[in-house]
């Protein structure tokens, strides 16, 4: 499976961007996709998530996130988008699309919750 993330950028505070994540290869084995961030200095914390329709369509999402944030898939298109908006200072961070072949759960619940990893691509929310 490959991983391509795409929509990152430089934004105010306050403002919108939307990512997103083209999925191709062996995509039929995912059970649950999802977007990571890493800031320096911070840990890596699982912003995200969304389990395919077949699972439930669960999503989940990191408190910090809650309410400004959206996650959905396109399964006829293979995409993963991350609408963000609401941007804080405190958002900026590379962002990395995921995928699990072992659910959402999985992903909720184990640090490394992930079987394949996007090459990221950068936000700087600016204040």
């Amino acid at each position: 499976v490959q991983l391509v993330e795409s929509g990152g950028g430089l934004v105010q505070a306050g403002g919108s961007l939307r990512l997103s994540c083209a999925a191709s290869g062996s995509i039929f084995s995912i059970n649950a996709m999802g977007w990571y961030r890493l800031a320096p200095g911070k840990e890596r914390e699982l912003v995200a998530a969304i389990s395919t329709i077949s699972s439930g369509g669960t999503t989940h999402y990191a408190d910090s996130v809650k309410g400004r944030f959206t996650i959905s898939r396109d399964n006829a298109k293979n995409t993963l988008s991350l609408q963000m908006n609401s941007l804080k200072p405190e958002d900026t961070a590379m962002y990395y699309c995921a995928a699990c072949e072992r659910g959402i759960a999985t992903m909720m619940e184990e640090a490394y919750g992930y079987d394949y990893w996007g090459q990221g691509t950068q936000v700087t929310v600016s204040s």
